[in-house]
């Protein structure tokens, strides 16, 4: 049987080791990258974007000892974080193809997206710098970011040990509706932070369109969001960590709702609240990611596979 990213997880013990020692890899370059988003949301809500104004170096130097500051810090660590993920996506491209025999034949594309997306994450990084700020590489920055985000995010469930129980159903297309349009509320999110809409509309009038479209934008990814916790508790015999992921996204879609009535009430002002707005939003696309390819393999499960010698 042709081996694909939503079969069940049939291996020997040979094929265990490079497997497990990938999806950790995956997982905790997920994690850095969920830390580096925030840290991007933190520089740019610090107005320490341009804090360093050479790339890919700051000032010149690996470590700008003697301009350090809190602005200068956040964008030099931003970097660095940026510099370690790239050097952990070489890895596991390198890995993956070094092992390909013994993985599956998706992997070792899927990991050589992963570092394209790392070469032209590292690009729009530069440009960020070079164009000043320009919004829309901004939010090309941000959207490939969490686009890499759930890159990762799929490898590693798929590489999850995962026996299905064939109860998901419909679960998984109404999953990844609600990560679909949670990615495009988050780009709209970055387009309203990199156009500083809110504090336009707020000030002058201005940009009110684009604001106003990220508040309308609220509804599709929190009805979608929803019907995946209600179906998953209405679905009899669903894996138990299917119910851990749909109450783990409910959860983060009340706080994330919570957070971003603050942060308008309060215009921004609160910069802690604004940067655990993007983390939160961004933590709930990758619960609805893992959610739907644990979904899809679920629901493969119940899948047939006729025996040739009959």
């Amino acid at each position: 049987m042709t081996e694909s990213v939503l079969h069940q997880d049939v291996r020997t013990p040979e094929d265990s080791q490079p497997r497990d020692k990938i999806r950790r890899l995956v997982f905790r370059m997920a994690i850095a990258t969920l830390i580096l988003m925030a840290i991007g949301s933190a520089t740019r809500v610090m107005n320490a974007g341009l804090a360093c104004p050479d790339w890919p170096l700051c000032y010149g130097q690996l470590v700008p000892s003697s301009q350090m500051n809190l602005q200068v810090f956040l964008e030099w660590f931003h970097r660095l974080d940026a510099a370690v993920i790239g050097l952990g996506a070489i890895a596991l491209t390198a890995v993956s193809w070094w092992n390909r025999r013994s993985l599956p034949t998706w992997l070792p594309i899927a990991s050589t997206f992963a570092l394209f997306l790392v070469i032209f994450q590292g690009v729009l990084g530069g440009l960020t710098v070079t164009q000043l700020l320009r919004f829309d590489i901004v939010t090309a920055h941000l959207g490939t970011a969490l686009l890499f985000f759930t890159t990762l995010l799929v490898i590693g469930a798929a590489l999850l040990p995962y026996q299905g129980t064939g109860t998901a159903s419909k679960l998984p297309w109404i999953s990844l509706s609600a990560a679909i349009f949670v990615y495009l509320q988050s780009l709209l999110g970055g387009l309203v932070g990199s156009q500083w809409a809110l504090h336009q509309c707020f000030g002058a009038q201005e940009l009110c369109t684009v604001m106003n479209s990220h508040i309308a934008g609220v509804i599709p990814p929190t009805v979608a969001t929803i019907a995946v916790v209600v179906f998953a508790w209405r679905t009899p015999a669903l894996h138990p960590l299917l119910r851990k992921l749909a109450n783990l996204a409910g959860g983060l879609l009340v706080l994330q709702i919570a957070l971003g009535v603050a942060t308008f009430r309060l215009h921004l002002q609160v910069e802690p609240l604004t940067v655990a707005h993007q983390a939160v939003g961004a933590a709930l696309l990758g619960s609805m990611v893992v959610f739907t390819v644990l979904a899809l393999r679920d629901r493969n499960a119940s899948v047939v596979v006729p025996d040739p010698s009959l």
